[in-house]
């Protein structure tokens, strides 16, 4: 499961080190970055593929949504919304979204609970990033649900999650799916399955390190949260 993010770079920063693609409407996002303690329901920006010059020339485009997928065809947002989406069942379950609403996910980083005892009570937390410090790209779905109350349409994601490697195997059983760069395009295009690209994030260019239980509340949200601590 990856139910916690952070990213640390502010909007401006992540928009340069993702400028492949255009930068959309995001920019009333700014106030709300950087984030440490990213908890699904909040607005992240993502990347999808889309319209970038009329008629009909498609590219990499940042928008905004929120994290929890709401189907299309829901009538209101209940049961809780998807915060994330296995590899295994994603082309059957999310057949639609699989094959044209795939996204990138932007982020510096993102937290998982070590269950310690096995008894769901006492858990460890720890901080995962990329081993050079860079941010990095998860994958994703998006859909766009059209809120009956507001007549709104509004966008929402989930994350796709898949086996752990070897380092996150240790803590859970289950770590997002992070792309390797020269994926992202594939990710993005048109091709209706792109299963290969859904497994492990090779363990030796990850970091992780224990962190204080502060994590745990999403009001907690400053630098102090990344501190290691022994």
């Amino acid at each position: 499961m990856c139910g916690r993010v952070y990213l640390k770079t502010n909007l401006e920063g992540l928009l340069r080190a993702f400028g492949f693609a255009e930068r959309g409407q995001v920019e009333g996002l700014a106030n709300q970055f950087p984030r440490y303690n990213g908890a699904p329901t909040l607005i992240y920006p993502l990347i999808i593929r889309d319209v970038i010059r009329d008629p009909d020339l498609f590219g990499p485009v940042f928008v905004s949504a929120r994290w929890g997928l709401i189907p299309s065809w829901a009538r209101d947002p209940k049961p809780r919304p998807l915060v994330n989406v296995r590899s295994d069942t994603i082309a059957t379950k999310f057949r639609s979204s699989y094959q044209r609403r795939r996204c990138l996910v932007p982020i510096d980083g993102f937290f998982e609970w070590k269950d310690i005892h096995g008894t769901g009570k006492d858990k460890q937390p720890y901080a995962i990033a990329m081993a050079s410090g860079e941010p990095f790209c998860l994958a994703g779905i998006w859909e766009t649900w059209r809120d009956p109350a507001t007549d709104e349409d509004i966008r929402t994601f989930a994350i796709v999650t898949c086996e752990p490697n070897e380092m996150v195997a240790d803590i859970h059983d289950r770590m997002p799916v992070i792309l390797h760069p020269e994926d992202y395009a594939r990710w993005l295009s048109p091709e209706p399955d792109a299963a290969d690209l859904m497994k492990p994030f090779p363990a030796e260019l990850m970091a992780m390190w224990k962190i204080g239980t502060r994590v745990g509340s999403p009001k907690n949200d400053s630098p102090d949260i990344l501190d290691p601590i022994d």
